[in-house]
């Protein structure tokens, strides 16, 4: 990202935060312009160790944050999606120069429960984090060939297999031969983004590295 357009979008930024004062992403109490959470509720937000898997997970699934993702996904509020997007850059900064050439893919909904939603939370966290490391963003890269059970309800096997062959690279040209940041917003037993790095190798992505806000 080139310092005249950072500078720009920090500007954005700031003149953003005065027409709408930030609000706690949990609670909706004011906070400051760099803040997604108040204080009280950070404190009930826990950074995540080493995944055993090798996600980049930002946070552990539990207290203001868990909460301020059921917000963003079932409550209507894609807005969360900036808070909530920067806490997520925040974190992986150290590894950063790794990923400003990545090419950024949000794991996909499916057609019906987009058009139900009205947005897919993983594109919108995506989006935030290409926008400050700088680096491609390409949302239509995977396609949800079917409409699968939500995967909170399954079991560890039972998910393994309701995702298997879900999801095709319908622009294989966009990762070919590139680095892929696979990003979602939640990671459980991580079935769901291992059917999507296969999707991305199957392509031509050179390598696929996923991140995700939080981890269950």
């Amino acid at each position: 990202m080139g310092k005249p357009a950072a500078l720009a979008r920090l500007a954005i930024d700031v003149f953003a935060s005065i027409l709408a004062p930030p609000r706690c992403a949990a609670c909706d109490a004011q906070v400051g312009r760099l803040a997604a959470f108040c204080p009280p509720c950070a404190s009930t937000v826990d950074a995540a160790g080493a995944d055993p898997e090798g996600a980049l997970a930002a946070f552990v699934y539990g207290g203001a944050m868990a909460r301020a993702i059921v917000r963003l996904k079932y409550e209507a509020r894609p807005d969360l999606a900036r808070p909530l997007g920067d806490l997520l850059y925040r974190a992986l900064e150290p590894h950063a120069p790794s990923l400003r050439e990545a090419v950024v893919v949000p794991v996909p909904l499916h057609p019906s429960r987009l058009a139900q939603r009205g947005f897919n939370q993983s594109g919108l966290l995506a989006r935030r984090l290409a926008r400050n490391l700088g680096a491609p963003f390409a949302p239509l890269v995977l396609a949800r060939g079917r409409d699968t059970p939500k995967q909170a309800s399954l079991d560890r096997g039972a998910r393994l297999a309701n995702v298997a062959g879900a999801f095709r690279a319908r622009q294989p040209k966009r990762v070919e031969g590139r680095a892929v940041l696979l990003v979602d917003d939640v990671r459980t037993t991580g079935a769901t983004l291992a059917a999507c790095s296969s999707a991305l190798v199957e392509a031509g992505a050179r390598s696929v590295v996923t991140a995700v806000l939080a981890m269950a």
